[in-house]
């Protein structure tokens, strides 16, 4: 009897222990099957949060393109207007308006200005010689086959309604009666060119006209030239941009 009874004792140990075993397996296979559903949901959660990321950057990346082409096609629009509308390019050619602007400088004239005012270094369609007859009324001048150019490039001495006189004994230029301060000029003037007998009134609506280097140039004291109208004014200078080491602006 006492072995039958050792016997139910160690069996039922063995069952409570393969029990426990078993309880144990179920525990550690749940416990893994829920670590392994945390895991999954872990990295669908990192890669969500990878492929939002990656949106962000590609997106970030679109608006960075897009703007750099808006800022390029916006600069190219301002560039084409104000090469359209403001400032043209003019080869300045021959030594009229030296030292100011010698032969084969490259400057801007812009068509947009007041005045002209005196001082302004304007751009001339010298087509035409306006002069003076002896009563002071315009009279034009066919210059055809002059030696000069069409286009001129000279300095702005005196204004519609001004009194001009030269005076080459003294090389004065006088406005409204008071002697011109003239730093810019290269030499003094030593001719009154012969196209008018000074003092004269300039005439409303024209400008009289002078070169900076006042004995090698043909300007409004000459026939060829005379006083400039207006509508031949093609515009003012204001930018001396080559070569680059005389860049300067030409305001007076």
């Amino acid at each position: 009897m006492a072995d039958i009874t050792k016997d139910k004792t160690e069996n039922n140990e063995i069952e409570e222990i393969a029990d426990a075993v078993e309880e144990t397996v179920e525990e550690t296979a749940e416990t893994a099957e829920e670590i392994a559903e945390s895991l999954d949901d872990d990295d669908e959660e990192t890669v969500k949060e990878q492929d939002e990321e990656a949106e962000k950057k590609e997106s970030k990346i679109v608006d960075d393109i897009l703007e750099i082409i808006e800022s390029t096609l916006l600069a190219v629009f301002v560039i084409v207007m104000i090469f359209t509308y403001l400032l043209h390019p003019v080869n300045v050619v021959g030594g009229s308006m030296n030292d100011t602007l010698v032969n084969g400088n490259r400057i801007f004239m812009t068509t947009v200005y007041t005045g002209p005012h005196y001082g302004d270094i304007i751009v001339i369609n010298n087509d035409m010689a306006y002069l003076l007859d002896q009563s002071g009324n315009v009279i034009d001048k066919d210059i055809t086959g002059s030696d000069l150019k069409e286009c001129i490039i000279k300095r702005v001495i005196a204004e519609p309604g001004q009194t001009l006189d030269i005076d080459a004994e003294k090389e004065q230029v006088i406005v409204d009666g008071k002697v011109l301060d003239e730093p810019y000029i290269k030499e003094t003037v030593n001719s009154t060119g012969g196209a008018f007998n000074f003092p004269i009134t300039v005439p409303e609506g024209y400008y009289f006209v002078m070169g900076d280097n006042r004995r090698g140039s043909a300007d409004s004291r000459f026939p060829e030239v005379g006083l400039i109208k207006k509508e031949q004014i093609y515009g003012k200078a204001v930018l001396r941009y080559s070569p680059i080491k005389d860049f300067k602006i030409l305001l007076f």
